[in-house]
């Protein structure tokens, strides 16, 4: 039994772990009750006494970051967080947990430095120890199918999900009664100023809650007689989308890869030993819903039903989970595993398992289906029809050689992963495993950490979002709970849109259709809420979706619910701005006539009928929220509800102008782009409020908290674009103030911003061109926000008040916004396209002193490759995807030198445009590519 304690001068927490295999768990380590800080631990081995590991903490007060978090300096001169502490004493856990299996390799032996060779540190994330939590593990995922491998010796889980395994199915969430209420909110603000009666009133608008994403269940192999075991590594190769699991036992190295292949629809899993007959193994299925278990020749069967209500994890009704044996109350479910060996045998045991004796290789084959047959249909397929479509998949996939398997899903792979490249500079950290490079990042910030940030952001959409599945949720495929935090849903008031941030300038445009679906499906439910809530024409949205494309206010009129979250019906509006980005990027006019306009016209005329007058002549929104924020009101009470916060006029004025553009390619609509115009010209021009910030509301309340992690307001800057420091300088600069009040108050608060927060900031310093503020977020990120294996880490905020929490156990969870917004915001520092106006390398920080990009895509339809050196731009190539005139602006403090044409391999020189060189265009063909040079001004 293995102990670590921890020491304010009296011990005050422990660790145990009383068996091979069970994690250790955090008890206490910053007790709040007591102010103490902890100054030292140890590590002992209890059955012989032998201390492994101590260190003390020189300090015994913390002292204040720059950026006002608590540090504490230890005695051999490395700082941390408190949070980051808090990581290391869970890594020194899981460390310590192989090691009492075999002989751990120090980190700086010649071992653990082979190892790391074999690694490349900007495509590949490995660690030393197995997975103790499930937000610890590593993904892979097809879009449809994921799986989160833990990587343990004697016992692996690989935790798998169906992205429409979903509780409840479609019902009727509109709230007739609301069009009732709706007018005296009106009332209330706009004549009574009684924002909070106005808030009473708005809960009486609200429709149920939404359903649960839903776990489907988990793989597990139980190795046996194993023994001591070392040279341990797990990893996962985002070039590849391989997770890996090495280690050696008896003398003998084993080895299993686990891949989710989109072409073949199946999760593989191979194990493999150096040695004739290693390999003897239990394969089992289980899961957290209702299940059944049986075992036939060389297959697997689990079958199961979902729900048929499972509430959020914040809502307190008991029964918060119900089962129904009616068939479409709940979907059915079936996963089949095939389980093949290479020599050895494989029988079929009475407890629904699989042994496996004697094997060199084994290769099990997981598929999965469920009853799910749309957003608007019952999911009652009877479960014999589930079985046989699960059956089928696996049938498919298991006649075929495993390397054949591999190398087709490695081809489309990196057909999509491979179109980007990102260099930046690196230090000898870099060849640190992964959990340890986010723990040194925090003294020496090496730039090469973020190539692997945003490398892992690409990885995470292509294996979440791919066409034909459902778009990322909360946690992009993966989920372990029946109740996840949030319901791992679409959240639409800024993480679902932050989730496709990269997925047109980072070139992976396909991965954005399943949202695109999406949108069109909630237009339909939308239009339906619109009318019956509000009487209006058009469609909308409010802030949570489900699979069954719930369009209501989700609050269930509870006391506690927010309307600043509940009763925001602008969700269909910010996410119309997708479909018009994907035909910015794209070009595809089709697309355009038949798919975006019409659904981007519905949330046009939704807006043109929710727009009111404001009594001067112009128009506002009523009633109107700043999504998550609260003001304070005149009388000093809190509200939040008002008539045309800042976000609602920025959204609205977006879609009138994005339609009346759309409407005018397409040649459509001649009156209703003339009323888009019209009342445009009515809506309010945006605010400076009393300390020169944006304001967020057309009033200039005082936020309750200033801190926010939501920047609604700075929309217009990122990621709309009617806000630059060129166009409206003055505007600019009063969103640069609001950006520095937030986080200003944000570290006094909490300290840090939450990671997605985090991402939305590195997006906004890109758009105001101040690249060291943007890798000041960076920076930020990972310090706070990152967890070993890179997933953003988020602080459960429904937790009861005074719970303790550490990093690794409950209280910390994972959501996948900030993974994937990163990457969109880095683009952003990179190249900018919006304002018709290519600008190269707009953002980039000092400390980036040279670097690559690769493969970046531009709006109008244009793929870029750029390089610079101190940091200015050395050479750009640009390849336009369809013809076209494109203006560029040069790197700032530089301009254009020489202009060469690249065709059938021939490099040639073309006149140089007119003009000073800082700003160019370019008539650019597409099947042709142009190199730029530039010089300083």
């Amino acid at each position: 039994m293995f102990e670590m304690r921890f020491w304010t001068g009296r011990c005050i927490g422990q660790l145990h772990s009383a068996t091979l295999g069970i994690p250790l768990k955090l008890e206490r380590l910053y007790p709040p009750h007591t102010g103490r800080i902890i100054t030292s631990y140890e590590i002992l081995d209890n059955r012989s006494g032998q201390q492994f590991y101590s260190a003390r903490i020189a300090s015994k007060r913390p002292k204040r970051s720059s950026e006002g978090r608590d540090e504490y300096a230890t005695g051999v001169g490395m700082t941390y967080t408190r949070r980051s502490f808090v990581r290391l004493m869970s890594a020194a856990a899981s460390f310590f947990g192989v090691a009492r299996m075999g002989a751990a390799t120090p980190a700086g032996s010649a071992t653990a430095h082979k190892r790391a060779a074999s690694f490349n540190p900007d495509t590949t994330l490995w660690m030393e120890q197995p997975a103790t939590a499930w937000q610890d593990a590593l993904p892979v995922g097809n879009g449809r199918m994921g799986a989160m491998v833990f990587g343990g010796v004697a016992a692996e889980r690989v935790a798998l999900n169906d992205d429409t395994l979903w509780s409840g199915g479609p019902r009727d969430w509109n709230n007739p009664g609301a069009k009732e209420h709706l007018p005296v909110v009106r009332r209330l603000v706009l004549v009574d100023k009684n924002y909070q009666a106005a808030d009473e009133e708005c809960r009486k608008m609200e429709g149920p809650w939404n359903q649960n994403y839903e776990p489907l269940g988990d793989l597990l192999i139980d190795m046996e007689d194993m023994g001591d075991t070392s040279s341990y590594a797990r990893s996962l190769d985002l070039d590849s989308a391989v997770a890996k699991v090495e280690f050696s036992a008896g003398g003998v190295r084993y080895q299993r890869e686990v891949f989710a292949s989109f072409p073949d629809d199946v999760i593989l899993v191979r194990l493999t030993a150096s040695g004739p007959a290693k390999i003897t193994a239990k394969v089992r299925l289980r899961s957290l819903l209702h299940s059944s278990n049986s075992a036939q020749g060389r297959r697997l069967l689990m079958t199961g039903k979902a729900p048929k209500q499972s509430l959020p994890q914040y809502v307190s009704t008991q029964p918060a989970v119900t089962y129904s044996e009616v068939a479409g109350e709940g979907m059915y479910f079936a996963s089949v595993v095939d389980v093949r060996a290479s020599g050895g045998k494989v029988e079929a045991q009475t407890d629904g398992s699989m042994h496996v004796s004697g094997a060199s290789s084994l290769v099990i084959c997981v598929g999965c289906a469920t009853g799910f047959r749309g957003f608007s249909s019952m999911p009652d397929m009877p479960l014999e029809q589930v079985v046989a479509k699960a059956t089928a998949i696996v049938d498919r996939a298991s006649n075929m050689p495993y390397a054949q398997l591999r190398a087709r899903h490695v081809e489309d792979h990196r057909t999509l992963f491979r179109r980007v490249r990102l260099e930046l500079p690196s230090t000898s950290d870099a060849s640190l495993a992964t959990d340890q490079r986010v723990e040194a990042f925090a003294r020496n910030a090496d730039p090469s950490m973020l190539v692997l940030v945003f490398n892992l952001g690409r990885y995470l959409l292509i294996s979440s979002s791919r066409p034909g599945s459902q778009p990322a949720n909360l946690q992009g495929l993966w989920n372990a709970d029946v109740r996840p935090p949030w319901s791992s849903n679409w959240t639409t008031n800024i993480n679902v849109e932050m989730n496709y941030w990269a997925a047109e300038t980072c070139n992976l445009s396909e991965c954005h259709l399943p949202l695109i679906a999406m949108v069109g499906d909630l237009s339909v439910n939308g239009a339906k809420t619109a009318e019956v809530n509000y009487g209006t024409p058009g469609w909308c949205a409010h802030h949570n979706v489900d699979l069954w494309r719930q369009s209501a206010p989700a609050g269930n009129a509870e006391s506690w619910a927010m309307p600043t979250w509940a009763n925001w019906p602008m969700a269909g509006v910010w996410l119309c701005a997708h479909l018009w980005e994907h035909y910015r990027f794209t070009g595809d006019k089709p697309y355009l006539r038949d798919v975006a306009y019409p659904v981007m016209r519905g949330a046009a005329e939704f807006c043109a009928g929710w727009l009111i007058d404001d009594g001067e002549g112009g128009l506002t929104t009523c009633p109107s929220v700043s999504p998550e924020n609260i003001f304070v009101a005149p009388n000093g009470q809190m509200a939040n509800v008002s008539a045309g916060a800042t976000m609602d006029i920025a959204l609205i004025r977006e879609i009138f102008l994005n339609c009346t553009e759309a409407a005018k390619l397409l040649g459509v609509d001649t009156e209703f782009r003339g009323r888009m115009v019209a009342l445009t010209q009515r809506l309010p021009p945006y605010k400076i409020g009393r300390f020169g910030q944006l304001q967020e509301w057309s009033i200039d309340f005082e936020e309750k908290y200033p801190g926010m992690r939501h920047l609604s307001h700075l929309y217009p800057l990122y990621p709309g674009e009617q806000i630059t420091p060129r166009s409206t300088p003055d505007l600019a600069v009063a969103a640069r103030k609001s950006l520095e009040r937030r986080l200003e108050f944000a570290f006094k608060e909490q300290g840090a911003f939450t990671g997605w927060g985090r991402a939305w900031v590195i997006a906004l310093w890109a758009r105001l061109q101040d690249g060291d503020m943007a890798w000041d977020s960076l920076k930020t990120l990972v310090n706070h926000s990152l967890n070993g294996n890179l997933f953003d880490d988020v602080n459960d905020t429904h937790l009861a008040p005074g719970t303790t929490v550490s990093k690794g156990v409950p209280g910390f969870i994972f959501q996948i916004d900030a993974n994937l917004g990163t990457p969109g915001g880095i683009a952003e520092m990179l190249m900018q396209s919006h304002n018709n106006e290519i600008a190269l390398l707009p953002a980039i920080p000092a400390d980036w002193k040279q670097g690559k990009v690769k493969g970046l895509r531009a709006r109008g339809g244009l793929e870029a490759s750029i390089e610079w050196n101190g940091p200015k731009a050395s050479k750009a190539t640009v390849q336009p995807l369809q013809d076209g005139t494109f203006r560029f602006r040069a790197p700032k403090g530089q301009r254009l030198v020489t202009l060469k044409k690249k065709k059938d391999n021939l490099l040639s020189a073309l006149p140089m445009p007119s003009g000073n060189g800082e700003t160019f265009e370019l008539d650019g063909r597409k099947g042709e590519s142009y190199q730029f040079t530039f010089a300083s001004s």
